[in-house]
């Protein structure tokens, strides 16, 4: 397996991440949510709670998930080494957190339905997210969410900040966040095969039924996918199912998707340079305090977006 020695994330941060990025933090309210952020929340919560109520890893301790991980580590040049816990939840589902101290958090229901390199292709998918920068932020968009639905008006001097234009900036950075973290996941794997078998697992196999699971067929279900952009109407529902069409916004891009960027990715010359070790080197990690300039505000843009759908779905209907 290749290792990326001073490997900096920009060297395979998809542009869509970094742009969607840019547009966050131009929408108003981004910097006072920022700040209030800062002052009220703290990582150190989420790591006592952890260490309260989860397992802890180390090479005393889950030894063998530990020596893949300290692997995904080496292989991208992470520095210093996160915390690793197993949390005792069935759902299947993985994350990380923090800036200073970051953690990734497994669920027993994903080490139950993935085989050890699977596990390795989700555990190098976290330390991408960690590597870019992204928990802090994606910390913030889900605390800036709750505060929005939870209470509506103002508190801790939100009020109106928390518009919808903020919340769908969060939600389409938090979707293109992914597709730099599956780059990460190629990177360390060097198998795209892999990569997408692990995809498909997580968006519905069976350990009871997995003998009867295709990866071929997976793929060919993406390029189906693909297709339903012939016809406009799809695109429509396509862009209002992300965007809260069925009651709630969507905060990764569907399978589907991401195998088809990823599949681009790895066929092209910039994956290659990066595999031969000409990549970018790191300086200083981290995205959150990166000064962007951005004068457009996009979130008028996404409200007129929205407006201009629903005028389209109903001069379609009309027919």
């Amino acid at each position: 397996m290749p290792t990326y020695t001073g490997i900096s994330s920009e060297a395979f941060r998809h542009p869509l991440d970094r742009q969607a990025e840019d547009t966050l933090r131009s929408v108003p309210g981004f910097d006072l949510v920022a700040s209030k952020f800062v002052e009220f929340v703290y990582e150190r919560p989420q790591y006592v709670y952890l260490m309260g109520n989860g397992i802890q890893v180390g090479p005393r301790q889950y030894a063998s998930i530990y020596q893949i991980f300290r692997g995904c580590v080496r292989d991208l040049d992470i520095v210093p080494e996160p915390t690793l816990f197993v949390s005792q939840n069935p759902q299947v589902n993985s994350y990380s957190l923090g800036k200073d101290q970051p953690l990734i958090v497994l669920n027993t229901g994903l080490l139950d339905l993935l085989n050890e390199a699977e596990l390795k292709t989700v555990l190098a998918h976290e330390l991408g997210h960690i590597k870019c920068g992204h928990p802090i932020l994606n910390q913030m968009a889900i605390w800036a969410m709750g505060v929005a639905s939870a209470i509506g008006e103002v508190t801790f001097g939100l009020g109106n900040l928390v518009s919808s234009g903020l919340i769908f900036a969060f939600y389409e950075w938090r979707r293109k966040a992914e597709l730099s973290a599956d780059r990460a996941a190629l990177l360390v794997m060097d198998d795209l095969n892999l990569v997408i078998q692990t995809m498909m697992k997580l968006a519905g196999v069976s350990s009871k039924y997995l003998n009867e699971c295709s990866l071929q067929e997976f793929i060919r279900q993406s390029d189906n996918y693909q297709d339903l952009d012939q016809d406009g109407l799809n695109q429509v529902y396509k862009f209002l199912l992300y965007n809260g069409g069925q009651g709630v916004m969507l905060s990764h891009p569907f399978p589907v998707e991401r195998l088809r960027y990823l599949q681009n990715w790895a066929n092209s010359a910039e994956y290659r340079q990066i595999y031969a070790g000409n990549y970018k080197r790191a300086t200083a990690e981290g995205a959150v305090e990166v000064e962007v300039e951005s004068p457009e505000n996009e979130a008028e843009v996404l409200r007129r977006e929205i407006e201009e759908l629903k005028q389209e779905i109903n001069r379609i209907k009309s027919k």
